[in-house]
């Protein structure tokens, strides 16, 4: 999986992964080993003027992963970012799929 924002890219092999790498890269975030949630709710609350203000809940209901990957797409959604999944299988070759 890889998230691309502007120029910079982020990959891992899970959601929860490329979230704490955009969390590292994140200067204005100054509350390093927090739990993604955490990241998640401060990056959303950044965002509060350019989503609608029901996609800034985040759900204690879900999995961090389901979170995360769930945070990535909103953000392709919604132009912030781009997010690309790529299988196992096509990794010598991926074919490129963009989550919108």
């Amino acid at each position: 999986m890889i998230f691309y924002i502007g120029s910079k890219q982020f990959g891992g092999s899970s959601a929860v992964e490329v979230t704490r790498k955009i969390e590292g890269d994140c200067a204005a975030y100054h509350q390093e080993g927090g739990t993604v949630r955490d990241f998640i709710s401060w990056s959303l609350l950044q965002l509060e003027g350019q989503l609608p203000r029901r996609e800034l809940a985040v759900s204690d209901h879900v999995s961090d992963e389901t979170l995360a990957f769930s945070y990535l797409c909103l953000l392709d959604r919604y132009g912030l970012g781009e997010l690309d999944c790529l299988t196992e299988a096509n990794q010598h070759h991926p074919a490129k799929m963009n989550v919108r």
